[in-house]
């Protein structure tokens, strides 16, 4: 399987082709990349083909990753008939996709594909074939794991919530921390104190996520200082700016998708 990555110095294209050749899913001759920046002598310290534009990448590649921000799209004037074409973009839909003539899958990748821990959704049009949806699943076990949606429309949603990546932990983080400082504790031993918090926190929670509620449950029958604390948190409506964020966020992708080229 050759593939080929548009934007693939990128965040999510650089991860995607480090983790690619760091497992052996693809050899360096079977990888074919192309950035807006231009060759580099060599790519995760592998010599593989850069594609001077578009069109080389496309007749090189069996698979065509595109991994560039939504607005970077209309420029690219892809052309990849018969081509399986995966996208990584926010808010193009497959109506947008479809003008380049390929097969069409979206996927959603996080930051975490940076250390292999992405959780993907992704959806496939129905020109999508059972090998592709191996080709699809082999390529995003590089970064993590992934999930195959049953609606398009599924896609603003885990944009606006997978998608986001540690983005809303750190949100979060932030704040604990401030609250540290301004009660006089030191700088570092905040970040500490917080990183135990956030991260340790959600260590407990890796695997048994559905085990949430019970876990908020019994810290509220418990009847101590955290259930004070979440308590006063959901009368500040905590839950309710957490859904409100996320209601932001998928009505900003739905935005993308109705941009006039």
């Amino acid at each position: 399987m050759r593939i080929g990555i548009i934007g693939a110095t990128g965040w999510l294209g650089s991860a995607l082709g480090g983790r690619l050749l760091a497992q052996g899913i693809v050899r360096p001759d079977q990888l074919v990349v192309a950035n807006r920046s231009g060759a580099r002598a060599t790519y995760h310290g592998h010599s593989v083909k850069w594609a001077q534009d578009c069109a080389e990448l496309v007749g090189l590649s069996d698979v065509v990753v595109v991994s560039v921000r939504p607005d970077d799209w209309p420029a690219l004037q892809l052309h990849a008939t018969d081509k399986l074409v995966l996208s990584f973009m926010a808010g193009i839909g497959a109506d947008r996709l479809a003008g380049c003539g390929g097969r069409i899958v979206r996927a959603m990748p996080n930051a975490a594909a940076e250390i292999g821990r992405s959780w993907t959704p992704w959806w496939a049009d129905d020109g999508v074939t059972a090998e592709d949806r191996h080709a699809v699943t082999t390529i995003l076990s590089a970064i993590g794991t992934s999930d195959e949606l049953g609606a398009e429309a599924q896609m603003d949603l885990m944009t606006a919530l997978p998608g986001s990546g540690a983005a809303y932990p750190a949100l979060m983080a932030i704040a604990m921390a401030e609250f540290m400082t301004g009660q006089g504790v030191p700088e570092g031993i905040a970040w500490r104190a917080t990183e135990a918090a956030v991260c340790g926190g959600a260590a407990m929670l890796a695997g048994r996520i559905a085990d949430a509620p019970a876990l908020v449950a019994a810290y509220r029958d418990y009847r101590g200082t955290t259930a004070a604390g979440i308590e006063a948190a959901e009368a500040a409506g905590f839950s309710k700016a957490i859904k409100d964020a996320l209601l932001a966020a998928t009505e900003k992708a739905r935005a993308l998708a109705v941009r006039p080229e």
